[in-house]
């Protein structure tokens, strides 16, 4: 089940909700984890299982880590067991196929490959399972007594299926005792509206132009064509995740939850290191704090700072999909990592407000092309051809026919990507200084725009979130 469904907006939410708040005090917990449960269970039945197996195997790694508080090794020991055991289960359903691909194309042998879908959200809660034992080994948090409690810590279905990533440090005392007030329930729809409407409006409709873009002979695409192409996937991409994450953490907030933002305005990035400060903030973070500083950081010599750089985002790579291209596209983004901190940053920095911002998203759309394509051959196909290499032109009838049926959509998303459009809505919504007036005014924008997109979804139909993949 997805947000921006039907079966979701006309009944699973609804009902969950008028089942929550009806619910005595002392058993919301559980009418959230059995709704969220179902939730799961609704799109992938079979995956159920290995969700609860997850549950159980953490639950107990965590009482066992916390029992071994004053024996190192045996603390130790029990979190080598849980980290395996996690990471085991996500590479075995994660990597199995391309593991095997690859063996077979490099041993020229014909394994069978059995077809096994990637159960949804595994790599965000496992990674959420992960955050949970390393840090009561940390001595950050105790263990969950109640398994109930931390089966809703990893299941609560916001954030179960694309994040954000939740750490159990940050929502502890939430899940013990939170508040609901008509404020919060109200913020928690407004931004459910503004997530909902990022993706069915701007998400979809740029997927469509990528969509074309991707169906044509990119050979002999014109370099206009190839750069709209590369345009509508970043766009695409940006508001379906960003979307969902208003989403889920709208929706954590209608039950009393205070979830951390996921992304920030990353599009208005002045160097690639500001862009991953403010694209999916919590991976960013988690492998931070849970990858880089344990290796050692920045405290470190060069060299040895250098590789762990690179493994970083070597693993960022791994942990967006099975393929060369994610493996390729995290290793770009390393090595421009390594040179920014030790090469052209100093530099960069020095420049220009726009020459940072555009010399930033110059890097970001080169990166997306390796993050879409399905091969590396038609990455660096496609990226000679937006450079002027090899293009049937470098403006076409085609091309114009994508800006001047897209432009104002383009303009809108534009808008939508920085702060502008943030800044538009406030000031519209201050202008009224009378409390009613306001209200109304806000009422009748959300409103409107929870309208719109939802005919919207109603006339293309719902499509998954991209992230669903990962």
């Amino acid at each position: 089940m997805i947000f921006s469904s039907l079966p979701f907006l006309l009944i699973f939410l609804p009902v969950i909700l008028l089942a929550y708040f009806l619910a005595p005090r002392r058993i919301k917990n559980i009418v959230l984890l059995f709704g969220s449960l179902i939730f799961y269970a609704w799109g992938e039945p079979i995956y159920i299982f290995l969700m609860l197996l997850s549950i159980v195997l953490n639950y107990f790694s965590g009482l066992e880590i916390g029992l071994r508080r004053h024996d190192e090794t045996g603390a130790r020991k029990a979190l080598i067991f849980a980290i395996i055991s996690n990471i085991a289960i996500l590479s075995f359903f994660k990597y199995y196929e391309f593991v095997i691909t690859t063996i077979n194309g490099v041993f020229s042998l014909d394994i069978v490959i059995r077809n096994l879908p990637l159960p949804i959200g595994i790599s965000f809660y496992t990674f959420q399972a992960l955050s949970y034992i390393i840090d009561i080994y940390r001595k950050k948090v105790k263990p969950q007594k109640n398994i109930l409690t931390f089966a809703l810590y990893i299941a609560m279905f916001p954030q179960l299926v694309a994040g954000p990533i939740v750490r159990y440090h940050e929502i502890e005392a939430q899940l013990i005792n939170r508040k609901t007030s008509w404020n919060k329930f109200g913020d928690g729809v407004l931004l459910f509206i503004v997530g909902f409407a990022k993706k069915v409006i701007l998400a979809d409709s740029a997927m469509l132009i990528h969509d074309q873009v991707m169906a044509l002979n990119i050979g002999n695409a014109s370099t206009l064509t190839v750069w709209v192409g590369v345009f509508a996937f970043a766009f695409r991409i940006y508001f379906d995740f960003s979307g969902y994450s208003d989403m889920a953490i709208g929706l954590a907030k209608m039950f009393g939850f205070e979830l951390l933002p996921n992304f920030n305005y990353p599009y208005t990035a002045t160097s690639i290191a500001d862009f991953w400060k403010r694209w999916h903030i919590s991976l960013t973070n988690w492998f931070r704090d849970y990858v880089y500083i344990p290796l050692g950081g920045n405290r470190v010599e060069v060299s040895k700072h250098m590789s762990n750089l690179l493994i970083i985002w070597l693993l960022t790579g791994l942990w967006h999909g099975a393929a060369w291209n994610f493996i390729f596209w995290g290793l770009y983004y390393g090595a421009i990592a390594v040179a920014e901190k030790y090469f052209w940053g100093d530099f960069i920095s020095k420049r220009p407000k726009i020459i940072r911002h555009t010399y930033a998203l110059l890097l970001v759309m080169i990166g997306w092309v390796f993050f879409f394509s399905p091969t590396m051959g038609f990455a660096v196909e496609y990226l000679r051809i937006m450079f002027g290499f090899g293009a049937s032109a470098f403006i076409d009838r085609q091309g114009m026919f994508f800006v001047s049926t897209n432009w104002l959509l383009f303009l809108l998303m534009i808008l939508g990507s920085g702060t502008m459009g943030a800044g538009i809505i406030k000031r519209v919504t201050e202008a009224f200084s009378n409390p009613m007036a306001r209200r109304v005014v806000v009422l009748t924008l959300y409103l409107g725009m929870f309208v719109i997109a939802l005919s919207f979804l109603v006339t293309n139909g719902a499509t998954p979130f991209i992230y669903f993949r990962f």
